[in-house]
């Protein structure tokens, strides 16, 4: 199960925040509910979130193997 729990980390660290990604980069609530909930998102999400934050795919996701 691939898990964003890093992401919330990360976002902290750079100084962004959910408010910031959903008005001024205009990622959509859905999207934010999504990466909360560990769900699918598409890698253009992913692509956007590395270069809002300056970051490695590593720093916003992992996979953990299901128990």
């Amino acid at each position: 199960m691939i898990v964003f729990d890093r992401l919330w980390e990360t976002m902290k660290t750079k100084n962004m925040t959910q408010y910031k990604l959903i008005k001024k980069y205009g990622m959509s609530p859905a999207q934010i509910t999504r990466l909360k909930r560990n769900e699918n998102i598409n890698s253009h999400t992913i692509n956007m979130l590395c270069e809002l934050l300056d970051c490695r795919v590593e720093d916003i996701m992992e996979y953990r193997k299901d128990k």
